[in-house]
């Protein structure tokens, strides 16, 4: 899928999609950036000890057991820079 609008997002500006008073929930891996906010596996922006609103690279290929196949399902909302 291509997406004309692409977003870019810096780690700063990533912290504040952190899913916490009503902001949307972001997780970036790989250098792109999810949109987890309806996932019901990030409730309030937070899944198993991962907060949203950061790089979950290095949890998601070391810690995650589904790895990478689940980021599929989620919508892609830009890219990390």
């Amino acid at each position: 899928m291509i997406n004309m609008t692409e977003k870019t997002f810096t780690l700063a500006q990533l912290a504040q999609y952190d899913g916490q008073n009503g902001q949307p929930a972001y997780v970036a891996v790989d250098g792109v950036v999810y949109d987890v906010t309806n996932s019901p596996a990030w409730p309030n922006g937070r899944h198993h000890g991962n907060q949203a609103g950061q790089d979950v690279t290095k949890a998601l290929h070391e810690d995650s057991p589904h790895g990478a196949k689940k980021l599929a399902l989620l919508p892609v909302v830009g890219k990390l820079v």
